[in-house]
């Protein structure tokens, strides 16, 4: 009884801080403490700037061994693309409307691994969980963003130039992907960084995750999931039951353990990515049905993600 009162309190302890930075985003936005320009521009310096710094300190300043971290990497980009093959199979058989199956494939599949995902690494392991974190959060925001073009673009006879166009624009032009190669140059060359400028940088990654929060619990609008709820519950079911049980059954059964499970886990368990809502505005696609599935997943993840760390635990697997 008193392991899994451990278990149980170890688990909440890195859901739990999440949960709140969310539920005060909420309240600081219905009182108008925040609001929605605030919102706009605060998520814009996370994803330009302060993310990426954290993202780059983290990578220079560790010391683990990136290039043993490849088959993990190697596994996720794989169990992810088998994944996104799955719900569009699944999707396309359950829902004929051309303008929603992109949206649920993208719900179903693109996880919030960049804020959430790294938010719950940083609870349970700190800043060496970060540091592989990096990596992981580069080659799937790789993935994501090839695969959210794929599945997001109407199709006809053009459609494939448009798809590469776009995904190329939106690969050389991601903070994220730019400071993670960068940081990862600085850290093979072992070229030095002045502690000025790593000083200033901290502050800038200090900021990431409680701003980040704030900006999404902030802009989660529960209300309109009264809208759509079939497709919403379809594509929240793939992205916080399904993909997380199957890759980290996969990942089980490698053999992999502890931080590199726990990471796996973590990253696929995490809900739909904000940046699913602006990929589906800008494509054409159903982007209220996008939203929605953002907010049910983030609020559902809270639960699915305690319970599934519970267990992992309770199994001694992390």
């Amino acid at each position: 009884m008193a392991d899994m009162l451990d278990q149980l309190v170890f688990s909440a302890s890195i859901t739990g801080p999440i949960c709140l930075m969310l539920l005060l985003g909420v309240i600081l936005k219905r009182t108008n403490v925040i609001n929605e320009n605030f919102i706009d521009i605060a998520s814009k310096l996370v994803f330009k700037v302060t993310l990426p710094a954290l993202l780059f300190l983290s990578i220079i300043k560790s010391n683990h061994d990136f290039m043993s971290s490849a088959p993990l990497i190697g596994y996720g980009l794989i169990a992810n693309i088998l994944f996104f093959l799955l719900s569009t199979f699944a999707t396309k058989r359950l829902f004929p409307d051309p303008k929603d199956q992109g949206v649920i494939i993208q719900g179903g599949f693109r996880a919030n691994t960049a804020i959430i995902g790294l938010a719950y690494v940083a609870n349970a392991y700190g800043d060496s969980g970060v540091a592989l974190a990096a990596v992981y959060v580069a080659s799937m925001t790789l993935l994501y963003n090839i695969q959210a073009v794929i599945c997001l673009s109407p199709k006809s006879e053009n459609s494939g130039k448009d798809a590469l166009g776009v995904i190329i624009k939106t690969l050389t032009k991601n903070p994220l992907i730019i400071a993670i190669i960068i940081g990862m140059i600085f850290y093979f060359a072992s070229i030095p960084v002045p502690n000025i400028v790593l000083d200033a940088g901290q502050y800038f990654a200090n900021m990431t995750l409680p701003l980040a929060l704030l900006c999404t619990g902030g802009s989660l609008d529960i209300g309109s999931l009264k809208h759509e709820k079939n497709s919403t519950w379809f594509a929240t079911s793939l992205k916080l039951i399904l993909c997380p049980l199957l890759i980290t059954i996969g990942a089980v059964l490698l053999g992999y353990r502890d931080v590199e499970l726990a990471l796996v886990f973590l990253m696929s368990a995490s809900p739909a990515a904000a940046a699913s809502y602006v990929m589906a505005r800008a494509m054409g696609g159903n982007s209220t049905l996008a939203a929605n599935i953002i907010a049910l997943t983030t609020v559902c993840s809270l639960f699915s993600c305690t319970l599934g760390i519970f267990l992992l635990s309770s199994w001694q697997l992390i």
